[in-house]
């Protein structure tokens, strides 16, 4: 593994009790270029971290001895490192905890390579910059954007939240023209190809799933709001 201060490849490690699934996990980030060593533990990581350099930690809520959560909240008080917490379970408080404790992306098993391998490279980018000037490091943005092709939102404390297929869709078409309202219309439009057929009240309840989705994984409140008469706007 190379120990340059800012590797070509993302520098990964998956932290998984269970072989089968952890090899699976290494040979595919091996696939899709990524620098990737598998581990079995949190005791096994922190060996490894005493003399390799790491930017990525996929991590398995579920380890035995230390959890996974008590690992993301260690390694966020002791390296720059970006985490990738994966759970068999997809409770919303389980999430919550997650991301509070120090997880930056939250994915469910069974594992969609795609969506890891674009957390993984995301946030590699993300470390990879707090690497070249610890001292230049930007705060937060301090406000709400789409990253990954509008497939994850990010909160101004660079919190991310993957996102659905009819979530994106809405707020791909809220961010075009943010602060201003857009009508129920135009938001069914970006929902279907039939938007005779579609029912007004589902939109009503895909919004409010959204936001409930955003504060609970995020822990702030997505500044997306209904405009009496008209339909929503998105203020950032």
């Amino acid at each position: 593994m190379s120990e340059t201060n800012q590797s070509p490849l993302p520098r990964v490690a998956v932290v998984e009790d269970m072989p089968t699934l952890r090899d699976l996990i290494v040979d595919e980030l091996c696939l899709r270029r990524c620098d990737v060593v598998g581990l079995d533990s949190a005791e096994a990581l922190y060996r490894h971290m005493s003399v390799h350099r790491l930017d990525v930690v996929v991590l398995d809520i579920g380890l035995p001895g230390e959890s996974g959560l008590e690992v993301a909240s260690h390694l966020k008080q002791l390296a720059s490192v970006g985490i990738v917490m994966l759970t068999g379970q997809g409770g919303a408080q389980i999430m919550a905890e997650g991301i509070r404790g120090g997880a930056d992306i939250f994915l469910t098993k069974p594992v969609d390579y795609d969506l890891l391998s674009a957390a993984v490279f995301n946030l590699h980018r993300r470390v990879s910059g707090q690497a070249v000037d610890k001292a230049a490091e930007p705060g937060p943005t301090k406000t709400w954007s789409l990253v990954d092709g509008g497939w994850t939102l990010r909160s101004p404390e660079l919190k991310d939240v993957t996102l659905n297929a009819a979530e994106r869709a809405i707020l791909l078409t809220l961010f075009e023209r943010p602060g201003t309202p857009l009508s129920r219309d135009r938001l069914i439009e970006a929902l279907t190809d039939e938007p005779a057929e579609f029912d007004p009240h589902r939109l009503e309840v895909l919004v409010h799933r959204l936001r409930a989705k955003a504060r609970s994984a995020l822990s702030i409140a997505l500044p997306l709001r209904a405009v009496r008469g008209m339909g929503y706007v998105l203020t950032l």
